[in-house]
């Protein structure tokens, strides 16, 4: 029997829906009246970690949780029993676990078609992962923001009468002339300042909004910051040295918050050895990335402490604030870099911040970067 004009454009829409369904970035699964899958599309095979032969005419439970293999079991014999579309055409929220036991959020919706008098059930999947980074994201942005500004006005309100009464204190102290009492207010001056210091950190810490970035050489700023801290180093006995790229490292940034960053790295080095040890500063780069490394070889960090020391407020230093690496992470981030730590207790710690190089500095034949790969010190 010939076919007619109609069956063959029957035949090319169902082709059509067909590679359509099969290639959306939504998984398609139907199952018949048994819970064996009938079709497996190539989303849901990403999604699930299973290939079509492995899933095709098995039982469904192979990719479900026991807990949703009951409840979906349940779900079919109740529409079947009653017809009732209580689940159809909602959709609801669950983790996927995939074949090799990874989980992410997921949506899903069910439909019901019946062909032939037997009943097929579709599941719609959607990897929620994105939506739930960038939800987690907004609403962070939206606590740091009502955070910033309770902090902005309790800092304001604590930082005039600080002033005043460090300002007075030492206007005392050169008119004392008992050591005791001396010793007492030079003690209170140091307090205004430390408290002065915090709640400099804690604006910094839960400022909203990014900072004001213009193109800069982070070469010239490893420069001044290792003037400033020569001295000091110097009187701890510690060597500080230092290497760098023969060649100016442009990025888009904030001069003063990446000399405060690595001020905090240089400075949390030199606390954590107190007498004597060593620095190494080294920074480099590649096409697209500035790698900038400060690592010392002090007594390191506790594996218990590891996760904990980007946390607002932990602190292992006896007079610490806690905020120096918080604020820190806080300003890479800002410039659109990744900042990592490694420590190994007795061998010392390391830390890895990489921020993406200026536009203007990128070249497409790489002549930017000399091909002898010179280096010098600071």
């Amino acid at each position: 029997m010939a076919e007619t004009v109609s069956d063959r454009l029957d035949r090319q829409h169902l082709a059509i829906l067909k590679e359509a369904v099969d290639n959306t970035n939504e998984a398609f699964v139907t199952i018949d009246l048994n819970h064996r899958v009938m079709f497996f599309n190539r989303a849901a095979e990403r999604f699930f970690g299973y290939g079509r032969e492995e899933i095709l005419g098995r039982d469904l439970n192979l990719i479900l949780s026991p807990m949703c293999s009951r409840d979906h079991k349940a779900a079919v014999d109740r529409y079947i029993q009653t017809r009732e579309k209580k689940m159809l055409g909602k959709e609801t929220e669950f983790m996927v676990t995939r074949k090799n036991g990874e989980t992410f959020p997921a949506s899903i919706s069910f439909s019901v078609s019946e062909i032939d008098q037997e009943l097929y059930f579709t599941g719609i999947v959607r990897d929620l992962t994105v939506t739930k980074t960038l939800q987690e994201q907004v609403s962070k942005a939206e606590r740091l923001a009502a955070l910033g500004q309770v902090v902005a006005e309790i800092t304001h309100e604590i930082k005039n009468p600080l002033m005043l009464i460090g300002g007075f204190a030492r206007q005392v102290a050169r008119s004392v002339k008992e050591q005791e009492n001396a010793d007492k207010l030079d003690i209170i001056s140091r307090e205004i300042s430390r408290l002065e210091n915090l709640l400099a950190e804690l604006r910094e810490l839960y400022r909203f909004g990014k900072p004001s970035f213009s193109d800069l050489d982070v070469s010239s700023v490893v420069h001044e910051v290792l003037d400033l801290v020569s001295d000091e180093a110097r009187d701890r006995h510690i060597e500080i040295s230092s290497q760098g790229v023969a060649y100016p490292v442009l990025i888009r940034g904030d001069r003063d918050k990446l000399k405060q960053v690595l001020i905090n790295l240089v400075k949390n080095s030199m606390e954590a050895m107190e007498e004597e040890g060593k620095i190494r500063v080294e920074l480099d780069m590649n096409r697209s990335m500035a790698h900038l490394l400060v690592a010392d070889n002090g007594p390191g960090i506790p594996e218990k402490d590891r996760q904990a020391v980007f946390d607002p407020f932990f602190t292992t230093k006896p007079r610490g604030t806690g905020l120096g690496l918080a604020v820190s992470k806080r300003i890479v981030e800002d410039h659109n870099g990744t900042f990592s730590l490694e420590s190994e207790e007795g061998k010392g710690t390391s830390i890895r911040i990489d921020i993406p190089i200026s536009q203007t500095e990128e070249r497409v034949d790489g002549d930017n970067i000399p091909s002898d790969g010179r280096r010098a010190a600071f």
